[in-house]
């Protein structure tokens, strides 16, 4: 299991590339929303499963997330143990990455496990040209 103890570690962890196609509708702004019901990822401390549900929203630019790619990128967080705050900033730092999008927004929405529920919410807006 590859275990996440700080952010630094977040370019350690080896994943497979987001793959991205060209947006063939780039005349007008739209959102496209993942939901994402069946990720799990490793609880660094304990070993134990974390479950949760992501959801991401963006605004495209010149590309999109394709699906396939991001299916077996999430899948690769399963033997992977990190925090739910760095899987989900983690997570949005790669999307950015690969798409370049206008914003994005993603919730990790985590089961409960000993009594605690976790939400993490991560946004990102590309900054304004001047």
């Amino acid at each position: 299991m590859q275990r996440v103890k700080a952010a630094a570690d977040f370019e350690a962890i080896e994943l497979p590339a987001i793959q991205v196609v060209d947006n063939l509708v780039q005349e007008r702004s739209y959102s496209v929303t993942f939901t994402i019901p069946e990720f799990t990822c490793v609880c660094p401390m304990t070993g134990q499963p974390d479950f949760a549900t992501f959801r991401i929203t963006y605004v495209p630019d010149a590309h999109l997330i394709e699906l396939k790619g991001l299916k077996l990128y999430i899948n690769a967080y399963r033997n992977v143990g990190i925090f739910h705050e760095f899987v989900t900033n983690k997570i949005l730092s790669d999307l950015v990455a690969a798409c370049h999008p206008l914003r994005m927004e993603i919730e990790g929405d985590f089961n409960v496990r000993g009594g605690i529920k976790t939400v993490v919410n991560a946004t990102y807006e590309r900054p304004q040209s001047s």
